[in-house]
């Protein structure tokens, strides 16, 4: 007898926003039609899933599509994880820093100390929309803060924020014994307090070069891009005997598509529409919208015990 393909469909919003409403739920169950089970709210109003099995010829990406339509322009993110709940808990978390983890884009907040905040902005935003190459634009903009103190960049630091929910999802993996890694594009010199802070267990990101104290407006190569965050958490799932699948992807940018896209079983948000992406995530969504009450890094910035 031919086993029907199921699915779990997940659907998340922003924490504390209501989006996720009965009636969005409705719509989607009606839009699969399929046979639902274990249907259940991960959190009222924010989180919802169930388990469909779906008619000869059912795919993850005709699922999401489906639901897509059905719950149209609302804010809320649609995912398809193959399968039940088997393998749902994933065992290696690889997060981008800024606008993810942290609500700062921090070479922006640089650029607030030597007052080229417009021009820089303008550079990351490009960037971010893919619209630049990444190494070039991150060497363009480093190189205005040639002579800087390094610091001065403690300044930046004691401003730090961390993104609602972020604390959560980094406690919650390695509590069910997942590896976590902090991948960033950004810095060592913030990535490595804010990693320590958190309990990340690695940190991979770019080295702002300092001699005699002041920031020489170069970065040390190689240069940590798209393709050198998606060969990190290959690397790291390798190296922890982690198949794909059992891997989980968060960023905000063009600079994270293609980690995302090596991360687990999932299928992808469309667009960039909503700042956060999660391939691989088990009902956890967005904590891209500021919502809620965000935590500052201490100002000692001591490492927990």
């Amino acid at each position: 007898m031919m086993t029907l393909p199921s699915f779990t469909l997940v659907l998340t919003a922003a924490p504390g926003s209501g989006a996720v409403t009965e009636a969005t739920v409705r719509a989607a169950e009606d839009a699969l039609g399929g046979a639902k089970t274990d249907a259940r709210w991960l959190s009222p109003g924010d989180a919802w899933e169930a388990h469909v099995t779906v008619g000869e010829g059912g795919s993850a990406s005709s699922m999401r599509e489906a639901a897509e339509q059905a719950i149209g322009a609302q804010p809320v993110d649609i995912n398809v994880v193959p399968g039940g709940h088997r393998g749902r808990r994933k065992r290696l978390l690889c997060a981008d820093m800024e606008s993810t983890i942290i609500e700062q884009e921090l070479i922006d907040e640089i650029a607030g100390l030597v007052g080229c905040q417009a021009e820089i902005s303008a550079i990351t935003a490009a960037a971010m929309r893919g619209e630049l190459d990444f190494a070039a634009s991150l060497m363009q903009r480093v190189g205005l803060f040639a002579g800087l103190e390094a610091h001065r960049l403690e300044a930046v630091l004691a401003d730090v924020t961390l993104m609602p929910g972020a604390e959560k999802l980094v406690t919650t993996m390695r509590a069910n014994g997942a590896w976590t890694a902090l991948v960033s594009g950004g810095f060592t010199i913030f990535a490595e307090r804010i990693a320590a802070q958190l309990g990340f267990h690695a940190v991979v990101a770019n080295v702002l070069e300092i001699e005699n104290g002041h920031l020489t407006g170069r970065v040390r190569e190689p240069i940590l891009g798209p393709q050198g965050k998606a060969d990190t958490l290959k690397r790291l799932a390798a190296e922890g005997g982690i198949t794909l699948s059992d891997t989980l992807a968060v960023g905000d940018g063009a600079n994270d598509m293609g980690m995302l896209a090596t991360a687990g079983p999932l299928s992808r948000t469309a667009t960039l529409r909503r700042c956060s992406i999660c391939r691989g995530m088990r009902g956890i969504s967005s904590f891209q919208r500021k919502r809620g009450r965000s935590r500052r890094i201490p100002a000692n910035h001591e490492t927990p015990g």
